[in-house]
């Protein structure tokens, strides 16, 4: 039998097994748990409450947190690859060098979350919201981004290299600003997006508040070419 405790050392649920791994905690209330360096590989977590969990560097390789409540949690250096994380409410978490490689968070809410130096290699963020995330030195490289909310996301020094962006929806002028040349270069249909979209606001096609930062930036990135 397992206690899991808060960080006062409160029991707060008693698992019959001898272990967390492969364990089935759907719907689980686990709000405010300390699950430091816990071992949660393929652990079904679908439903559970984590809000304000500590996570930090558990192993959740291969976990299911369909639908689990994460706000505020702390998953700083966690292991999420190939995680379930669909619809999962990440609000404020943080997830700094966090382990994201592969991992599903379709429509995952990531509002305000800290995903600083985290690896997103790969990963599937369709339709996410990462509104006013930070997404700082993060690895977005090949990651799925169709759909996405990227209001007033941090992204300096991100890598989207090959990134899929399609219906995004991306501060351009903010990108240019903190993006240097090299990193949006080598993210070609970002800077295709951002070609077109300083096309249409050069032509009137675009009406946008932004208008005056775009054609700011318009000389920045006349300057790069689009990778063959």
């Amino acid at each position: 039998m397992i206690e899991i405790k808060n960080i006062n050392g409160d029991v707060i649920y008693t698992h019959q097994d001898v272990s967390l791994k492969e364990a089935n905690l759907t719907g689980a209330n686990l709000k405010g748990a300390n699950l430091l360096y816990a071992d949660l590989t393929d652990t079904d977590l679908t439903g559970a409450d984590l809000t304000g969990a500590n996570l930090d560097g558990a192993n959740l390789r291969l976990a299911n947190l369909n639908g689990a409540n994460l706000t505020g949690a702390i998953l700083y250096r966690a292991d999420l690859t190939d995680t379930d994380l669909t619809g999962a409410n990440l609000t404020g978490a943080d997830l700094e060098d966090a382990d994201l490689r592969d991992a599903d968070l379709t429509g995952a809410n990531l509002t305000g979350a800290d995903l600083t130096n985290a690896d997103l290699e790969d990963a599937d963020l369709r339709d996410a919201n990462l509104l006013y995330a930070i997404l700082r030195d993060a690895n977005l490289n090949g990651a799925n981004l169709t759909g996405a909310d990227l209001t007033g996301a941090d992204l300096t020094d991100t890598d989207l290299t090959g990134a899929t962006l399609t219906g995004a929806n991306i501060d351009g002028p903010m990108i240019i600003e903190m993006m240097n040349a090299r990193l949006i270069a080598a993210a070609p249909e970002l800077l295709k997006w951002l070609k077109k979209m300083l096309a249409d606001v050069d032509a009137g096609n675009c009406e946008t508040p932004e208008t005056s930062r775009w054609q700011e930036a318009h000389a920045v990135i006349a300057k790069i070419d689009i990778p063959t």
